[in-house]
């Protein structure tokens, strides 16, 4: 699987969290979820398209292939644990809700599941 940046990540999740909520997602969907621009989203899924994460219908509806959807569900995981764990923890929603999208990303998947495992038995 070719590996994506933190971004790219983003972008999934973003896709995969707005079609949970609302279940057809477009561009401009995922520019206000993100709030980045519309030109940064275009360019953001002709990358994933062609990385094979994402495909478009052709009424612009943004669909997770299977490798993409699994890297999105990874991401979301680790956003919500990680969130989690620093609201329990103390830290104010906002700043652990933005520090765990930080996390979600540094961390490798071994260490992640290490982690949750090792909370789990506690």
């Amino acid at each position: 699987m070719k590996k994506l940046h933190a971004s790219g990540e983003d972008y999934l999740e973003a896709v995969l969290v707005l079609q949970k909520e609302k279940g057809m997602v477009r561009s401009v969907d995922v520019s206000r979820h993100l709030d980045v621009s519309k030109p940064s989203v275009c360019h953001a899924v002709a990358t994933l398209k062609e990385g094979g994460f994402l495909t478009m219908d052709e009424d612009s509806f943004l669909h997770l292939t299977d490798v993409g959807r699994e890297v999105a569900e990874k991401t979301y995981e680790k956003h919500c644990f990680f969130t989690r764990l620093l609201v329990e923890a103390g830290v104010e929603p906002k700043t652990a809700e933005q520090d765990a999208c930080r996390m979600e990303h540094a961390i490798s998947d071994d260490s992640f599941q290490k982690i949750k495992s090792g909370l789990k038995d506690k």
